[in-house]
């Protein structure tokens, strides 16, 4: 019987960084090319990947069958860092961040984050599940394969609960084209109600949303930044979050130089995200403890901020991931051709370490690169095929979609 996960892609250069962890410094050049090559997926698992001639496939398994025609196969885009459930839109806010306004100011009048927390309080769980499906389809046209989502613009425990229920729907649901990964993000901002009561809210997260959001998210991330959630204040959440069995992330960095980096190192954190005005002491010791820089250039970009330094990263040895960070805000963008294209022009990234951004290291900063993030057998069939027969493309065809299929758990999606 033939199952729609069975799937053997022929004719195709094989493209692909390698291994079960993240790759740091030097190392996210490396990608092994194999020229004339297939893969085979079996039950929505890679079972061979190498040279048609030496081609192994299950005897009594049916397969469909997908013609690469000679163009280059890559591991499934992996967009490690979105706030994809949310209600409402804020264009008013990106008009007035063009006449001057900053991200902060736009805050202390009322919009950006509460702005959006009033929205999403509103929206039903349907609704929000619906909003997110028209931007997993958008994700899955440009070759994301892994996505991880956020909650964060509920703020209280109610809807915290309800976007988390509707990152689980999508999770579950076998029509869902991707694979959608939990972060709880109740400390995002503090809500309007507890406007000046900031350690009051923080207990609340801990004593109502921690226990409650237990076994919704794998990961609970925080905002750490001046005059939100400060490094003493996301200690002690991060520490409660530890100890109640999360995995752990942090904003860290993004507005000005606060020390969130070196907490993220300290907390053992599996990865720490923005980072644009991170000091050369952060960069050293999450280069030291192995936390992955996920670093998000549409932001800085919208928020016409200087990129995130790639290059000091990789080169004192640390992993860098890459995401979109699509969210209704600072960054209204699932864009991974112009991501591509920003990390190459402007972070000085080569393509090699940005392919590795988007996959495996994407992967490990969901603590998941044992599963995904590189064409290898025993990995998930999560595959992309690019229109062409030169990786290079990529960043050259500037911020155009080079992607013709992607493959996710053996599935043929676009």
């Amino acid at each position: 019987m033939m199952a729609d996960s069975n799937l053997i892609i022929r004719n195709v250069k094989v493209v692909t960084p390698k291994g079960d962890s993240a790759r740091r410094g030097s190392t996210m050049s490396e990608l092994s090319v194999t020229e004339d090559a297939s893969i085979v997926i079996t039950d929505g698992v890679i079972t061979y990947v190498g040279p048609s001639d030496d081609i192994r496939i299950e005897a009594d398994v049916d397969y469909n069958i997908l013609d690469g025609e000679g163009n280059v196969a890559l591991p499934g885009f992996v967009d490690s860092h979105t706030h994809l459930i949310f209600g409402g839109f804020r264009p008013d806010e990106f008009e007035w961040r063009l006449k001057g306004d900053s991200y902060m100011s736009i805050m202390e009048r009322g919009g950006g984050i509460q702005s959006t927390v009033n929205a999403t309080r509103g929206e039903s769980l349907e609704a929000l599940v619906e909003k997110a499906r028209w931007f997993i389809d958008r994700m899955v046209d440009m070759g994301v394969t892994t996505v991880e989502a956020k909650s964060g613009y509920g703020l209280d425990t109610e809807s915290e609960m309800k976007m988390l229920d509707a990152i689980d729907t999508l999770a579950r649901d076998e029509e869902t084209p991707l694979s959608v990964v939990a972060t709880f993000l109740g400390a995002h901002a503090v809500p309007k109600e507890y406007k000046g009561r900031t350690s009051e809210y923080i207990d609340l997260m801990i004593r109502e949303m921690l226990p409650a959001a237990k076994g919704k998210a794998k990961f609970c991330d925080i905002f750490t930044e001046k005059n939100v959630f400060e490094i003493e204040d996301s200690r002690r959440f991060l520490t409660a979050a530890r100890d109640a069995g999360f995995k752990l992330k942090l904003h860290a960095d993004e507005i000005v130089t606060l020390g969130g980096a070196e907490l993220a190192a300290e907390m053992d954190a599996v990865s720490a995200d923005h980072l644009l005005h991170v000091s050369d002491e952060g960069v050293r010791r999450m280069a030291e403890k192995g936390t992955v820089a996920t670093l998000l250039p549409l932001t800085a970009f919208a928020l016409k901020e200087p990129f995130a330094p790639a290059r000091k990263f990789i080169d004192a040895g640390a992993a860098v991931a890459l995401a979109t960070d699509l969210n209704p805000g600072s960054c209204f963008s699932g864009s991974i051709p112009l991501t591509i294209a920003l990390a190459c022009i402007y972070m000085n990234m080569s393509i090699e370490e940005t392919i590795t951004a988007l996959t495996i290291n994407g992967a490990a900063a969901l603590d998941m690169a044992g599963e995904t993030g590189s064409l290898e057998i025993g990995k998930r069939g999560d595959v992309v095929i690019l229109e062409f027969d030169n990786f290079r493309m990529l960043p050259y065809y500037v911020g155009m979609n080079c992607v013709r299929n992607t493959v996710s758990r053996g599935r043929l999606v676009k």
